[in-house]
């Protein structure tokens, strides 16, 4: 993803960055000494506190609708735990914001000339697309694909690879011709490289639904019954699609775009080639949680 600033010094209207009346951000409630450069995004509201119950201190304790925030200390470093709830129409909530809170000056609404960038890490659960990862086994992300549209509504610049890789899994699963637009965003390297020892890595598989989206059918019949099948079998040099989730195509795309350090691991909680499920995994989840906090403090 190309990294953009091109509305520096832009006023913000009241309708575009809607702020609440006590002067904190819309949807998470937060002010920007509230959060810190280092920043672990989950779904569950619930992960937040285990986040936090690691902490050596808690700073603050902000709670909004779905998105609840915490902001401590651990091993002597700042960090922030957020939940964003499910989905990309979530993250773009949660990524505008946040940038806005380092990004935009909140009291005249203006966007700073000099951009700042956060350390964005995703910690989540999936579901495996290959035989040889396990229930339980750790996967972190290289590469987003977005399944879901929601960067079709921003007007960014993909690197070369990116357009490459994009439109050859595109090809392999005929989503050209079924009148879907997929994209791709890539991971930063530095900050996936610092975390990221010893994990299943590869292309993440990004859905706009837990069901059909990723290949589920309950009562209803799917329109593209070979998706997963399809997902499996993609080769593109040594990268494969290693996992289904529902987020992480968005956390790479809007927030690489905005100059960002993005990065997704999670915990799969299944495998579908092999219709294997893990249904006590949240053991794996708080084993993930600590050694994330561990790599992004040492």
């Amino acid at each position: 993803m190309i990294a953009t600033n091109s509305r520096v010094g832009e006023i913000l209207a009241p309708s575009e960055l809607i702020l609440n009346e006590d002067g904190s951000i819309f949807h998470l409630k937060l002010y920007p000494h509230q959060i810190a450069r280092d920043i672990i995004v989950v779904g569950d509201q619930g992960r937040v506190k285990l986040i936090s119950s690691l902490f050596d201190k808690i700073e603050h304790k902000v709670e909004n609708r779905e998105f609840c925030t915490h902001t401590g200390w651990y091993n002597g470093k700042r960090i922030t735990a957020i939940s964003s709830g499910i989905g990309v129409d979530n993250i773009d909530i949660v990524l505008n914001e946040l940038d806005a809170l380092v990004n935009v000056d909140l009291e005249t609404r203006t966007v700073k000339k000099e951009v700042s960038s956060l350390n964005i890490v995703r910690i989540g659960t999936c579901g495996a697309l290959q035989p040889e990862i396990e229930p339980g086994d750790f996967v972190q992300s290289l590469y987003g694909y977005g399944m879901d549209g929601m960067l079709n509504y921003y007007n960014l610049g993909f690197e070369p690879e990116e357009v490459e890789l994009s439109r050859a899994l595109t090809q392999h699963l005929g989503m050209d011709s079924f009148g879907i637009q997929p994209y791709l965003a890539k991971a930063n390297k530095e900050l996936a490289n610092r975390i990221g020892e010893g994990m299943h890595k590869g292309i993440t598989a990004t859905a706009s639904g837990f069901y059909a989206a990723q290949g589920r059918a309950l009562r209803l019949n799917l329109a593209l019954p070979e998706q997963n099948n399809l997902l499996e079998t993609f080769r593109f040099n040594d990268l494969r699609v290693l996992n289904f989730e529902m987020e992480t195509s968005a956390i790479f795309g809007i927030g690489g775009a905005m100059n960002h350090k993005c990065c997704t691991v999670c915990v799969a909680v299944a495998n579908r080639p092999l219709k294997k499920a893990l249904t006590n995994y949240k053991p794996k989840v708080q084993e993930l949680i600590q050694l994330i906090l561990d790599r992004l403090t040492n």
